[in-house]
């Protein structure tokens, strides 16, 4: 912008008014300077008068451009100033993005002396945030440093300004995005899917372990005392009431919980009681390559007697294919499988609406399990590729770093289908239980919207092999 602002000053012409006004107190200077000489040259003290004159003109004039340079309000020059930072900083720097959590004390100026030593450290401090506690306050970083920077120099330098209980870990671009906006996406993801809300916890509470447990266990047993509905926090452990009956138990083995955390986390959990149940309710009308046309929604509770009915038309072997288990007792596994809380599921359903095949992506804590059954009569039409597919795709949209399939070594479908998904694969067997594990942070599936809009209704297509 100064080179730009120097030529177009360059550019300028002089106008013709103001030499002729130069022109013109130059010549009565030199008149009023004749006229007293003539006056004064006459005295006997005369030429003295006039070497003093000189002397008073010049000093003046030295005392007023030294005083025009002081006191200019020009930007200073590279020449005059200089740059303290070097010429190196001059060129772009390698950086990382650090989140880092200290605990200090609650006096005027502790926070003053962490800023300092974090600029002693040439880090920049992108976002901040305040826990406070009953002795001291726990401060958030989110930083900017130099790539070079190590974990355990940092963790030094905070200590040595104050900070107690320092941990850190490497961030990304996801978490440039401010608390309030973060926090109001979350809530806007759970007031949409009721099955968003495990997930909105762990993306709220950063790297934790979340469990869902039922009141009742499928075979009507209670699982255990439940928490109050004002939930109960216990430094890692979170104990939360679960609007659909039950409890959460959220887990962060690293780093205590602070009571901002779990008030922000309660909240989600409220949200969730008052708006009740509720999951999209877009769906995909695909044909099938036989001219069948199929409908892909999302299924919950109000879909078990449709599932109870879809087992009933199933085969043992295909039952005991999916449930790894006595077949009379796979009815009682639907309400926990079709509850929102626990995962999602995909349900295909005919023309007539008759329900032919479910597929769930459940939350198991930091693992996420895949599982599919298809009606015997519906089967090697390519509905259970496409429902992997789609599964997969929520898990990678959710972040989840890879998913896993439980079934027989015998299952030579279900094996055959993830193969289909293209991405690598880890075997375990143990006494005839297959276990299929597919990694998605190496090769990511492309995600799928994160709602399903309701324009994807009545779309046509043709379903995968």
């Amino acid at each position: 912008m100064t080179d730009v602002t120097s030529a177009k000053s360059a550019r300028r012409p002089h106008h013709w008014r103001r030499d002729l006004v130069e022109l013109a107190a130059m010549f009565t200077a030199v008149a009023v300077a004749d006229t007293i000489a003539k006056l004064i040259g006459h005295t006997p003290d005369g030429p003295f008068l006039l070497v003093a004159s000189a002397v008073t003109l010049a000093a003046t004039a030295a005392f007023h451009t030294w005083w025009a340079r002081r006191h200019s309000h020009a930007p200073p020059s590279a020449e005059t100033t200089g740059d303290a930072r070097g010429p190196a900083h001059d060129e772009p720097r390698e950086t990382t993005l650090w989140r880092m959590r200290t605990t200090v004390q609650d006096t005027p100026g502790s926070l003053a002396a962490l800023c300092n030593a974090l600029a002693g450290l040439d880090i920049d401090i992108l976002t901040l945030q305040t826990h406070p506690l009953a002795e001291g306050t726990v401060d958030e970083f989110l930083l900017r440093a130099p790539a070079s920077l190590q974990a355990q120099q940092l963790a030094r330098e905070v200590a040595a300004a104050g900070g107690s209980a320092t941990w850190t870990e490497r961030a990304d671009a996801h978490d440039l995005v401010d608390t309030p906006t973060r926090v109001l996406g979350l809530a806007t993801r759970t007031a949409l899917d009721a099955a968003e809300l495990p997930l909105a916890l762990r993306q709220l509470l950063g790297r934790c372990t979340i469990h869902s447990r039922p009141a009742v266990s499928p075979t009507g047993r209670p699982t255990g005392e439940m928490p109050p509905v004002e939930g109960v926090l216990e430094e890692t452990v979170m104990h939360l009431r679960d609007p659909n009956g039950g409890a959460i138990t959220v887990e962060r083995a690293y780093l205590p919980f602070t009571p901002t955390e779990f008030a922000r986390a309660r909240a989600l959990v409220e949200l969730d009681a008052r708006l009740g149940p509720r999951i999209p309710r877009s769906q995909d009308v695909l044909t099938l390559p036989e001219g069948n046309e199929i409908t892909v929604r999302r299924a919950d509770q109000g879909d078990v007697d449709a599932a109870v009915a879809m087992h009933e038309r199933c085969t043992d072997r295909t039952l005991a294919l999916r449930y790894h288990g006595p077949v009379q007792d796979a009815d009682r596994y639907l309400n926990h499988l079709l509850s929102p809380r626990f995962g999602r599921t995909l349900a295909v359903e005919t023309a007539s609406g008759r329900l032919v095949a479910l597929g769930h992506l459940l939350w198991d804590g930091e693992e996420t399990e895949v599982a599919l059954l298809v009606e015997d009569a519906w089967q090697r039409r390519g509905i259970g590729s496409m429902l992997l597919a789609r599964l997969v795709a929520m898990a990678a949209e959710a972040g989840c770093a890879h998913v896993y399939a439980v079934t027989q070594a015998s299952n030579t479908a279900m094996v055959a289908a993830m193969r289909g998904l293209g991405l690598p694969l880890d075997y375990q067997i143990e006494e005839g239980t297959l276990v299929v594990t597919a990694r998605l942070d190496s090769a990511p599936v492309p995600p799928r919207p994160r709602y399903e809009r309701a324009e994807q209704a009545g779309r046509t297509g043709q379903a995968e092999r």
